[in-house]
């Protein structure tokens, strides 16, 4: 997205002196015209030159860049669980991968976690990797809630800057991802609670 600045007060005519190329009326053009007007054309094609260099540099960096968009590669990460574990989202590669970022004090993420591990429980990480990733809270309150109050047993992981969400340019909870076996993003879903349904409709179209 290019972002425009107001000029500076009175304009960039107030401030910058063009040298005068051409002569008076009836005057004749003499070698010092010429030599400015030569001055004056090389200056501008070394800025046309160095400006293109820019746009194509830019253009070659923005295609390396891996978007959280549909279609794209998902953004590679490695977060730990509540168990210790490290998981990184590349080494996943060959099972669909589900993210669902939430948080516990989040109600309809709260609302959502049955249906998470009653998938979890149906296909199992050989079919597909359901990945919890809590947003900002530390590690103990999680434990608690995911174990004790909704008894979950799919991976946790823990984002305690919330580094990873903005990598996924997430703005609201529950956010959903999911990953198809080559590590595309395939469906994003904002919002919950989701159902049994609706996650393994997600998951068919990460399979395809």
């Amino acid at each position: 997205m290019q972002r425009t600045h107001p000029l500076p007060p009175g304009g960039p005519e107030a401030e910058v002196d063009l040298p005068a190329l051409s002569p008076q009326p009836g005057a004749r053009w003499t070698a010092g015209h010429w030599r400015g007007l030569m001055l004056v054309t090389f200056l501008l094609g070394l800025a046309w030159i160095n400006l293109s260099r820019v746009t194509v540099d830019l253009s070659a960096l923005e295609a390396t860049i891996e978007a959280p968009q549909t279609g794209f590669l998902a953004p590679d990460f490695t977060l730990t669980s509540t168990d210790g574990e490290t998981f990184t989202l590349s080494a996943l590669r060959g099972t669909p991968v589900v993210l669902n970022f939430w948080a516990t004090w989040c109600p309809p993420c709260r609302a959502e976690m049955p249906a998470f591990e009653a998938v979890w429980q149906e296909l199992g990480r050989d079919q597909v990797w359901i990945l919890g990733v809590n947003q900002g809270e530390p590690r103990e309150p999680v434990v608690q809630f995911a174990r004790d109050t909704v008894r979950t047993s799919f991976p946790l992981l823990l984002d305690p800057t919330t580094e990873v969400g903005r990598l996924y340019g997430v703005r609201a909870l529950p956010t959903t991802v999911f990953i198809d076996a080559e590590g595309r993003i395939q469906d994003i879903k904002i919002g919950g609670p989701l159902s049994v349904a609706s996650i393994l409709d997600g998951i068919r179209a990460a399979e395809r």
